[in-house]
This record gives structure tokens, sequence and C-alpha cells, in this order.
């Protein structure tokens, strides 16, 4: 019998559809229709550059060809230089104390992260608790590692914070992701503490996805759930510089937490992907390294962007919540608006919230990773759109 013929692996079919890959196909059918050029508010990938600094120091490592040190094979762990730098930010930003050796995994993308962090901590069968609405790859690393969903409920009448006292399934990790993607909330007062005392609890682990930490608004600081009394025995987290840094297709990351964790993780790693290409690592360390300026101004436009969708859609009537991080608002659409509607109608990409989970419907997400000029236009058309449908 040919190969062509045997049975598909069972890993392949429990993984959801890609919803990602639904956007950018909407994009392009609308793309392709006649009419007022489409605006796609609907992906949430960064258009501003990283800082030169990084640049520079990416570049001249690119440029090091007189030995195999560069574009040889790199560290399985990844360079010592470059965790002790990782060491550095979280002590001056969090005032948390990393061992660079034991607490630290240099991984080829927080996405890839989130998939070797469900492997880690999950046994096939094991239960998964994922925010309801959350970031929808988060399904795909459960099910890679063949565990149970099971929804964490975030209401926006409780600020989209999870109530743990109702939650009565016995988890194996239990996943949060604040600033959010999507819901834009970030973290309130004791959230990080319940989680702890429930990982502790229930005798499960914790992972918080800290891609946004730094794109918090109006004086808010996002904490990482390592400052928490009893974090280091129980949790993982989980940094990006794709948004921080504008290094989306990078492709590096890294996770820190808990050692036990953390060298699992590793050991996935060692067998996989076998490191992180040293250029790269040279300009993450280069930026986390700095005196982080660029950060500050990058969030700026963030939030200058913020406020004009925000204020152009609330002064139309728009129910959104309280975009406190991140780089989008999320939208409960009025009856008969949807995110085909707005297509069609004001030629403008949205991500639907059913997407994010079932306690997304109804929803859309809107991205502030878009041009200035582009979401200023986009903002008024939404703005028509929503004024001429109640």
């Amino acid at each position: 019998m040919s190969g062509e013929h045997r049975a598909r692996p069972r890993r392949l079919d429990r993984l959801p559809e890609q919803y990602f890959t639904q956007i950018l196909a909407a994009a392009a059918r609308a793309r392709a229709q006649p009419g007022a050029r489409f605006l796609d508010l609907g992906r949430g990938n960064p258009d501003l550059p990283p800082p030169a600094h990084a640049i520079a120091a990416l570049r001249a490592a690119a440029l090091e060809t007189a030995t195999p040190v560069v574009h040889g094979y790199p560290p399985f762990g990844g360079h010592a230089d470059l965790k002790a730098a990782i060491a550095e930010r979280y002590a001056a930003d969090h005032g948390v104390a990393l061992d660079p050796d034991r607490e630290v995994a240099v991984i080829p993308g927080t996405k890839t992260g989130i998939m070797l962090a469900c492997l880690a901590a999950a046994e096939a069968g094991d239960a998964i608790l994922l925010p309801d609405p959350g970031y929808p790859d988060y399904l795909s690393g459960a099910a890679l590692a063949g565990a149970k969903v099971a929804p964490l409920p975030l209401e926006a009448s409780a600020g989209f914070q999870p109530d743990f006292d109702a939650v009565s399934a016995t988890a194996a990790l239990t996943v949060l992701n604040y600033p959010s993607n999507p819901t834009a909330a970030c973290e309130q007062a004791g959230t990080f503490e319940a989680a702890v005392a429930f990982a502790h609890e229930r005798g499960g682990w914790v992972l918080n996805d800290l891609a946004y930490g730094f794109l918090a608004f109006d004086g808010r600081r996002a904490r990482s759930i390592l400052e928490v009394d009893g974090a280091r025995d129980v949790a993982l987290e989980l940094w990006s510089p794709s948004k921080i840094y504008g290094m989306a297709g990078w492709r590096i990351g890294f996770a820190v937490g808990s050692p036990t964790l953390v060298a699992r993780i590793q050991e996935l790693v060692d067998h996989t992907t076998a490191g992180v290409f040293t250029a790269l690592q040279r300009g993450l360390a280069a930026a986390l390294r700095s005196d982080q300026a660029d950060v500050a101004e990058r969030r700026e436009v963030y939030r200058r962007r913020r406020d004009a969708l925000v204020d152009t859609l609330a002064a139309a009537g728009a129910d959104l919540a309280p975009a406190a991080g991140s780089f989008f608002v999320w939208w409960r659409l009025p009856p008969g608006l949807t995110p085909e509607r707005l297509i069609d109608e004001a030629r403008v990409g949205v991500a639907p919230g059913e997407g994010f989970g079932a306690r997304g419907a109804g929803w859309a997400r809107l991205s502030l990773a878009t041009p200035d000029a582009d979401l200023v236009e986009a903002a008024d058309r939404l703005a028509g759109a929503l004024r001429t449908s109640t």
C-alpha cells in the first residue's frame, strides 16, 4: 500500500481550522472586489519597524562570516548573552530576579512557545483552561497535546477577569493573557494572585502570555505573573518582541518562570527546532539592553491611534470595551451589523469575535497596527456603517 493511502494522524484532525487564514482569505476576496480601497483592521500585524539599534546588531552579526559562530548551528539552549539580557530586563521592569540558566528558555517565537508550553504541561486527556474570549491559537496547543479544552469565562461585566471560585474543573494548565488579545483588558488587582493560588490548590500550572507587556495605556503597568509570591513554583510566562519591538517576522521570543517547565520546554526545543539563528538573538539582546525609549514611542503611537478610533466610533454610538492595553479595540456589534456587512458596505475588514471563543460572538476585534491615515479613514467608514444600521 502506498504511503498516500495511509491514515492521516489523528493529531492533525484534532487541530482547529486556522482562524487567521480565514481572516487573510476574507481580506484577499475583498481586495479582489470592485469598490473603494479595502482597509484591513482584522489582522494584528505590526506596521512599525524594529528599532534601528536592533537591526544594526542583527546586520552586524549576519556579516560575520569568518567563523561558523553566527551562521553555524546556534546553541540549543540559546546564547548566554541573550539569556543574561532577558534576566536584566525582568529585573529592571518587574523586580524579578531570574536565573538565566534555569529559568529562561529562548524559543522560535511566542506562538511556538504556546505549543511547547501545552506539550510541556499537559498529558493526553488532561484539561487545559483557556480564556474565553481568547487568542485562537491556544486551541491549537491544546489539540497538539491531546488535551481537553475547558473554557475560562471572561465576562465584560467583570472587566474580562476570570472568577476562579466558579471554576470546578481541575486543569493541568490554566492560560491567561494580559494585556488581552482580543479584549484589550489589562490584569486587575488580584487576578494573578488568584491564578497562582488556584494552580497551587488544584495541582496544575499557570501560563501568562505577556505578548503585549509594554502596551498598557493611561499610566497602567502590565505586571509579570512572576511578581506574585509563589508563582515561581507553578507559573510560566511567555514574552514576545513581536509587538513591543515590531519583530513579528523575526520568530524569536522566550519563556521564563518555573525551572521545571523551562527545562521541559528546553528539552522540546532540543528535539524540534534546535535553537534560533544567532543574528536574531544578537538583535533581540540589543533591543532588550536599550533605554526602551523606542518602546515608549511605540506605545504612544498605538495610544494615539486608539484614541482616534475609539473617539470616532464612540461618537457614532459604538459599544466598546475599555481599551486598556494591547493594540486592539473590542467592539460589541449592534444586531444586524456583521463583519461581513462591514466588508461589503464599508470596505473595512475586522476580526469576527466568534473566532475568539463562544463569548466572542457578537463582537469584533479591530487592530491598531494600521498606518494612521488608513486607521482614520477606516474609523470614519465604520462609524458611517454604524449610523446607517441603527
